[in-house]
């Protein structure tokens, strides 16, 4: 017999998916554009863990 679907678990898996790819995507770009930053001769950008 064949399985039950469960729609809204399918449709939350797909979109959980899509939004890491996202997220993985947005996170090389930015390290890509950090980097381009600072092969320009740029100062790194301060980050909470030198306030310190």
């Amino acid at each position: 017999m064949a399985r039950k679907p469960n729609y809204p678990f399918e449709r939350m898996e797909r979109e959980r998916q899509k939004a890491a790819k996202v997220a993985e995507k947005a996170r090389v770009k930015a390290e890509a554009k950090e980097r381009a930053r600072l092969d320009a001769g740029g100062a790194p950008a301060p980050s909470d863990d030198d306030q310190a």
